[in-house]
């Protein structure tokens, strides 16, 4: 019976599964956003948000339970230095998982794990300060074509998929097309 045994099986051994989740927690914290498959980012969020609560409680010994975990010195510093004290006022909930897509080889589906509160990019940096000093930022001008170039840009367009078609067709098909033009 498996009472009490909570967790996926990820169809690895224990270890390989293990090792697996230490892994993405090492590159979770250090990049703050990855992507993976659906079911391992789950199982991710179990493991990293013990590593944010064990960074929120501080500590030698909390700092050695990380360090038993993540395989990276540099990535428990900043987990201790930043993470912990960006999340010290919420009581959980520490990542977020976002559904994407489905993987090309084998349509296994992805979704994208991040923390919720991520520092603010140089973009959104540069907007504030542009809201603080009460300007917009100036929209880039569009560049006006004239209507005689609009117009030949589909047409060459339509004469490059024709001829691509046309390289593109079996040679069956060429082969039928040729007999027709014969019988005629």
């Amino acid at each position: 019976m498996r009472h009490r045994v909570g967790g996926r099986k990820l169809g690895r051994t224990t270890s390989h599964k293990d090792a697996m989740l230490r892994n993405m927690v090492t590159s979770f914290l250090k990049f703050e956003k990855i992507e993976t498959t659906d079911i391992k980012a789950k199982e991710l969020r179990r493991v990293a948000e013990k590593m944010i609560t064990l960074a929120k409680r501080g500590g030698l010994h909390a700092r050695r339970q990380a360090a038993a975990v993540i395989q990276d010195k540099d990535v428990v510093k900043k987990l201790f230095d930043e993470i912990g004290a960006r999340f010290a006022d919420r009581q959980g909930g520490y990542t977020r998982i976002v559904k994407t897509s489905f993987r090309v080889g084998d349509s296994a589906p992805m979704a994208i794990i991040e923390l919720v509160t991520r520092p603010a990019g140089k973009k959104e940096k540069k907007e504030t300060k542009a809201k603080k000093e009460g300007k917009t930022p100036a929209a880039p001008k569009a560049k006006k074509e004239p209507k005689a170039k609009k117009e030949a840009k589909p047409k060459a367009a339509k004469a490059e998929k024709e001829v691509k078609s046309k390289k593109a067709a079996p040679k069956a098909v060429a082969k039928k097309k040729a007999a027709k033009d014969e019988k005629e």
